[in-house]
């Protein structure tokens, strides 16, 4: 009984090739995921800052501007009062100061501290730069105020085109940084989630790619075993349904090959078995009459010499086994290479007609020859030609009636040339016909009694040496053709073999 085929291993644990891929996808989803997390940050909260500068510094030109209307009118004693509203309203820190560089300072009225009363470097660079006519923006830690502070100055102008003095506009950050740090929270929250979720598609990205790999061993292995049968059965549209595909025409290659192999090895045994059967005979009588002759049971000189004559019948005909077999052998071999050179099968022809007019004298059997020009080139070995034609010349006498013709025509069509041996002789069965090209296949017809068995099989061998073919038909009492298509040799071939 066969054994169970053993189905391909399921592997529960995953492979290093899963492992890794799974790792590559996490740390790359973690690396991606911290970048754009910093970025994100970083662009949120510059945003965040730049809006409020530009509110603050808005807010700063806007009261410069009324400083302006005040100086214009004259309205000294309500500056101070607008101040205390917009610190008031707007949770705003203003200050105003005078200019003590300018030639007329802004009055003293309008001015709620003094230049040397600011104690913080940084705001005494936003009044430098106020005086000077700039406008200049400024966030930084205030001890003061335990926050960071974002702070602007700007410049206060009189009628004439004259900086008279400076605003210095403050307000603290700490909503923002408090709304910064929900932002990092919840920034750092959806980073979490996102890599929760890349996590799981990572595992299905790693098992799309390590699967089909692990698919792919399994079946080599098998392959290995000698399962040729197995198929990878992954279609895909990628180097790895690529590999997949290659692994699958491996297996059919392997089991075409396999099926060469046992074909080649049943041949060796027919072939074996077939030797075996037919010197089996030959052997037998050369004993038998061997031990005759040795025990002296036969003693009179006319047996004696016949038996010899019997035992020298049988050898030649071991020998023209023994050669035919070797030479089969030899065609049948792939390596085996005919030496080609250019070949007139007319000429063939001509030589095949001297000797077949020999063979068929006993039975006054003529050859008939067609030929519309007297050169048909092609190339090939001419004695291996030679030996192929006579075979069939052979068989055409040895089944033909006497006084009858061999009909040989040939021909070129189609860059090939033809060449058709018909007989008149008695014609092959149907059943018959697709066994007469197989070794030591003899019918049972009396003419048939000192054959090999081999003749035809070495003739197709070397028509299929000579990349031709051979077409056999027949019916019964009319006759037998054969018909040899070989290629014709092309004027640049001839060049290329002189």
């Amino acid at each position: 009984m066969e054994e169970p085929k053993q189905e391909k291993k399921k592997r529960v644990v995953p492979g290093r090739l899963f492992v890794k891929a799974y790792l590559y996808y996490a740390v790359l989803g973690i690396v991606v995921a911290c970048i754009i997390g910093v970025l994100f940050l970083n662009m949120y909260q510059q945003a965040t800052r730049r809006q409020y500068r530009e509110q603050l510094e808005e807010q700063a030109s806007s009261v410069s501007a009324r400083f302006q209307e005040f100086i214009a009118n004259k309205d000294y004693e309500n500056c101070l009062g607008y101040l205390e509203i917009l610190g008031e309203t707007r949770d705003y820190e203003v200050w105003s100061l005078q200019n003590p560089y300018a030639e007329k300072p802004m009055k003293s009225a309008m001015a709620n501290i003094e230049f040397q009363d600011i104690g913080q470097a940084n705001f005494t660079n936003l009044i430098y730069s106020a005086f000077m006519g700039k406008e200049r923006f400024l966030a930084s830690y205030s001890e003061i105020h335990g926050c960071t502070m974002m702070s602007v100055g700007v410049p206060i102008w009189d009628l004439d085109g004259e900086v008279c003095g400076a605003l210095l506009i403050s307000t603290s950050m700490e909503t923002q940084d408090i709304v910064l740090e929900r932002s990092k929270y919840m920034i750092l929250y959806s980073i979490l989630v996102a890599l929760g979720v890349s996590f799981v598609l990572a595992l299905g990205f790693a098992g799309q790619l390590s699967r089909p790999v692990r698919e792919i061993r399994d079946t080599a292995i098998l392959l290995a075993e000698g399962r040729y049968d197995e198929k990878t059965g992954i279609k895909r549209k990628d180097e790895i349904g690529e590999l997949a595909k290659t692994i699958d025409f491996l297996a059919d290659k392997l089991t075409e090959n396999e099926r060469i192999r046992a074909g080649m090895e049943q041949m060796r045994m027919d072939f074996f078995a077939n030797v075996s059967h037919e010197l089996r005979t030959p052997i037998t009588v050369i004993r038998a009459y061997t031990e005759t002759l040795v025990d002296g049971v036969v003693t009179e000189e006319e047996k004696v010499h016949q038996y010899y004559t019997r035992m020298l019948s049988e050898c030649k005909s071991m020998e023209r086994l023994v050669g035919d077999l070797l030479l089969l052998s030899k065609m049948q071999n792939p390596d085996f290479m005919v030496e080609k050179e250019p070949v007139n099968l007319v000429q063939i022809f001509g030589e095949i007609t001297r000797s077949a007019d020999a063979i068929g004298t006993a039975k006054n059997i003529s050859i008939r020859i067609e030929h519309e020009k007297d050169i048909y080139l092609m190339m090939g070995d001419y004695d291996r030609l030679r030996q192929m034609f006579l075979v069939i010349f052979d068989n055409a006498v040895k089944f033909s009636p006497e006084n009858s013709v061999v009909h040989v025509r040939i021909r070129e069509q189609e860059q090939e040339l033809e060449v058709s041996i018909r007989d008149e002789g008695i014609g092959i069965s149907a059943e018959e016909l697709p066994n007469i090209f197989e070794k030591f296949y003899k019918s049972k017809l009396r003419q048939n009694a000192k054959g090999t068995g081999l003749g035809l099989a070495i003739a197709k061998q070397i028509a299929l040496k000579h990349n031709g073919n051979i077409e056999v038909s027949s019916e019964i009492g009319k006759g037998t053709e054969f018909i040899f298509r070989f290629p014709v040799l092309l004027p640049e071939e001839l060049k290329c073999s002189n």
